[in-house]
């Protein structure tokens, strides 16, 4: 794991090359941006998460940039909207598709229609499963996020520090926990969810912490396209059934920031109060209202990717294949999306608690001080 992760930092700025340009935190709406050169669509899956807007600036600057118009699409988490948007780019001439997609199993037939008009395909954040026609892969260490997203529930409980490194005198426990993944139609939210259980399974096999409701496999855990109202009416339905003798949940396991924000209003309803006893949770995205819920001290930590440095390899793989050249990948073993292994460009994420939120976000420029409150 150590070596991976040095590896991907070493490749980090030879990849982040490939295109000159900056991305844009703003918001936007479904837009075609105009360039010299040719036609590029970019299909998003929602404007509901702030994330998703700020990728879609973040491809669109990239793009436009280089001096290609940009056909930027939002299905808002509705598939046959997406498999639409996705043909009208193919028939206004797209040269190239760059798609973060809403269900990874449901484009087969329309990107069968790319490939028959020889349009290469970039899967964005997210694996497209099930087919030969995704040519390449921009995404991050998704592994290392689940781990990093273990290591600080255990950090935050005194178990470890930030690396999973175990803490001198550290506390026996035992802690109760709660696990929640994201969406089953996500490629993703499997290599989280087992990214966490690897460094979580043996606290609980040796019973420092206890899944007090049982649900440890990940069909128990998910959350439905990651929607922080699944998960906020799941975490009531435990602490109803499992937490009423009076016990406390210690932790909860959190995939996403929105889910995170599900989970903190059914313990607040439940009549829980930030301080000693409050829970510690984990989250992933560093959107404005969770990193000023970490600062509140009602979300313990998150996982930070950076959409910009995401945006810029991937329209560095769309640019390079245009021009009829390799792009840079740096895993070809990992994505398997069950009819081939997908080349791919993985970045290194970033844990960000309390103390690190200034030095992490404002200083690289994601978040200004005064959007978070600072």
């Amino acid at each position: 794991m150590k070596i991976k992760r040095i590896m991907i930092a070493a490749v980090a700025a030879g990849a982040l090359a490939l295109t000159a340009c900056s991305g844009s935190t703003g918001g936007t709406g479904t837009t075609e941006g105009e360039g010299d050169g040719g036609l590029i669509g970019v299909a998003m899956p929602t404007k509901s998460s702030e994330r998703w807007i700020q990728d879609g600036d973040a491809v669109k600057a990239a793009l436009e940039a280089e001096g290609y118009t940009v056909d930027l699409q939002y299905a808002e988490d509705d598939i046959p909207t997406q498999v639409s948007q996705i043909e009208n780019m193919i028939t206004k001439g797209a040269e190239a598709l760059i798609v973060a997609s809403i269900d990874g199993t449901t484009l087969t037939e329309v990107l069968q229609t790319a490939a028959d008009s020889d349009v290469p395909v970039i899967a964005y954040d997210r694996l497209i499963k099930g087919t030969e026609n995704v040519d390449y892969y921009a995404t991050f260490d998704n592994e290392l996020v689940g781990n990093q997203q273990a290591w600080t529930l255990l950090n935050g409980l005194g178990l470890t520090d930030l690396e999973g490194n175990p803490a001198e005198d550290a506390p026996k426990g035992p802690f109760n926990i709660e696990l929640f993944a994201g969406s089953l139609d996500d490629n993703n939210a499997f290599f989280f969810f087992n990214g966490a259980m690897d460094v979580l399974n043996p606290y609980i096999e040796d019973g420092t912490l206890v899944v007090k409701s049982g649900q440890t496999d990940i069909e128990q855990a998910a959350t439905l396209r990651w929607d922080g109202e699944t998960a906020q009416s799941r975490m009531e339905d435990i602490l109803t059934s499992q937490y009423s003798d009076g016990s406390k949940v210690n932790a909860v396991l959190s995939p996403y920031d929105g889910i995170s924000r599900g989970i903190i209003s059914a313990l607040t309803d439940a009549g829980y109060t930030t301080g000693d006893e409050w829970p510690i949770i984990s989250g992933q995205d560093a959107e404005v209202d969770s990193v000023k819920a970490i600062l509140s001290g009602e979300q313990y930590a998150t996982i930070f990717k950076d959409t910009r440095e995401l945006a810029k390899v991937a329209a560095g793989m769309a640019i390079s294949v245009l021009n009829g050249e390799e792009p840079e990948v740096n895993d070809t073993e990992t994505y398997d999306n069950d009819v081939k292994v997908v080349p791919s460009y993985l970045l290194a994420p970033v844990p960000v608690v309390k103390d690190n939120v200034e030095s992490a976000l404002v200083d690289t420029g994601y978040w200004t001080a005064e959007e978070l409150g600072l």
